[in-house]
């Protein structure tokens, strides 16, 4: 488990991450960038350790009716994946266009293929993430920050991310 210390010299490492200083000790990061009302994306982490993070776009299995994960036993790799999706998920607005609605929604072999429409969240047995995003017609696979694939179809792209081990991180 990383100390308050740990946390706070990972996250103020990360560009565009903004240091608010709260009450109680506590600290929030805010992302600037975001294309929503919603600029919080770690909320309250407290000299105990313990923190949130705001997952509300991600479809995060551990994420509370607010959207928040509780960070207080995470690693750094496990902090700045969350972090880093969550800054990505805030970037641009998820209101996908008509004509990713009218795709072919047909399910495929794995059940765990998010509805079309919808990126989010994907996770291996490693514990390694990867986020899908629609963006300007097209399907993206980002690791962190960084683009690693780029497909057509919502369909493709969820074959592709099966094939290599992911399935989606639902609530």
């Amino acid at each position: 488990m990383l100390t308050f210390e740990q946390k706070l010299k990972i996250l103020e490492s990360i560009p565009n991450l903004e240091r608010r200083n709260v009450s109680l000790g506590r600290v929030n990061f805010h992302f600037e960038d975001s294309a929503y009302d919603k600029k919080t994306v770690v909320y309250h982490l407290h000299p105990n350790g313990n923190g949130f993070v705001y997952a509300g776009l991600l479809q995060h299995p551990d994420a509370d009716d607010k959207g928040l994960v509780n960070i207080r036993d995470f690693e750094e790799a496990e902090l700045l994946d969350l972090v880093k999706a969550s800054m990505l998920s805030l970037l641009e607005r998820e209101d996908a266009p008509e004509n990713a609605q009218a795709a072919p929604s047909a399910p495929l072999a794995s059940s765990h293929i998010a509805p079309v429409g919808t990126g989010g969240l994907w996770v291996n047995d490693k514990g390694e993430t990867l986020t899908l995003k629609y963006e300007d017609d097209l399907w993206y696979i980002y690791s962190g920050l960084s683009l690693e694939m780029a497909f057509e179809t919502r369909e493709e792209a969820g074959e592709y991310l099966n094939e290599e081990g992911f399935t989606s991180r639902k609530g």
